[in-house]
């Protein structure tokens, strides 16, 4: 079985293309907007964490020493 090269180039194009639209169509499906639209509001959720210490005891920032 003799598959020519071009032949070969052509059916991994267009398989990469059906690939991209198949996921384009999911992310825009409406049947996971909820959970894209929680997932989109997770950098604005409270952190219960503290915050960090401003000082930067943790981090040398005296670059003497280089």
């Amino acid at each position: 079985m003799d598959i020519d090269l071009n032949t070969l180039r052509a059916t991994v194009t267009v398989l990469a293309f059906a690939c991209f639209i198949g996921i384009f169509l999911w992310a825009w499906s409406g049947r996971n907007r909820a959970h894209f639209d929680e997932a989109g509001r997770l950098p604005f959720a409270d952190d219960t964490r503290p915050a960090p210490d401003a000082s930067g005891a943790s981090i040398s920032r005296n670059r003497s020493h280089v």
